[in-house]
């Protein structure tokens, strides 16, 4: 479908351009937000006689954004924030406060989808931003910021030194000349006396003597006790001998006194027999 723009639609179009474009997006995009037109006769009249208006009115913008642009190119502003440690700041600043401070200080609006910042500031230091009105009419300024503590001391932009382009090109010559000259250390070659070949430390070692199957390992002969060792064994078995004879007396009283004491009985009883014979 062939539609005829009527603004500016970004990386489709500029207005007042004819394209060929998808039926459905026409449709269902362009068509409803009034952003183009379809292509004939009568809407290129309309779109023509838009177009002188929507011209016009760019101009009117383009001269006024970059005659902003002059006042604001340059500016420095100052933005103070509670700091902690290592100078990092408890919150942040953002596009919206750069854009505030930036009204203040040039008396006109600045609105905070013109300041192209990257990502929030963290960090105290002095910082360089982007004032973005168009992709041609751009703006820079320098945001210093600092601590709000009483007798805080704004931060200084540290500056390296430029170095001509012909000088840094004779540095790199320079280091890599003298990486080449370094001799790499070698190692001193060893004496010959003093290398032996693999071979040689191996027949070195003695060769293991193998036991013959048959024959067992003999155990080694007992060694002689002390002579004090065998008189204190001696010693323990006289003391037990006693002991053991101590302990067999004593059994075989047990075993007189049970024989006397069934002879006794035995006796009584042969003596009631005798009685009761000569009492009948």
């Amino acid at each position: 479908m062939k539609v005829i723009f009527i603004a500016d639609v970004p990386n489709v179009a500029m207005a007042g351009q004819t394209k060929e474009v998808a039926n459905g997006y026409a449709r269902n995009f362009l068509f409803p937000r009034k952003l183009a037109v379809l292509a004939n006769s009568q809407a290129a009249a309309i779109v023509e006689s838009h177009l002188k208006k929507v011209v016009k009115q760019r101009v009117i913008e383009e001269a006024e954004m970059t005659e902003l642009a002059k006042i604001i190119n340059g500016t420095e502003i100052t933005l103070k924030a509670k700091v902690g440690e290592k100078d990092k700041l408890y919150g942040s600043v953002t596009g919206s406060d750069i854009a505030e401070a930036l009204s203040k200080e040039i008396g006109r609006e600045i609105d905070k989808r013109k300041v192209d910042l990257a990502e929030p500031i963290r960090m105290v230091g002095v910082y360089d931003v982007t004032i973005k009105f168009t992709h041609d009419i751009t703006a820079m300024v320098t945001a210093t910021v600092m601590s709000d503590a009483e007798g805080a001391e704004k931060p200084v932009r540290v500056v390296e030194a430029e170095v001509p382009a012909g000088e840094k090109k004779e540095e790199k010559k320079e280091k890599a000349e003298k990486k080449e000259k370094k001799p790499k250390k070698e190692k001193p070659p060893k004496e010959p006396g003093e290398e032996k070949p693999a071979a040689d430390e191996k027949a070195e070692k003695p060769a293991k003597e193998k036991k013959p199957k048959g024959e067992k390992a003999k155990k080694p002969a007992k060694k002689d006790k002390p002579a004090a060792e065998e008189k204190s064994s001696e010693l323990v078995k006289q003391a037990s001998v006693p002991v053991a004879e101590a302990e067999k007396p004593a059994k075989e009283e047990k075993k007189e006194k049970k024989s006397k004491a069934k002879a006794k009985k035995a006796e009584e009883a042969v003596e009631e027999k005798k009685e009761h014979a000569e009492g009948e």
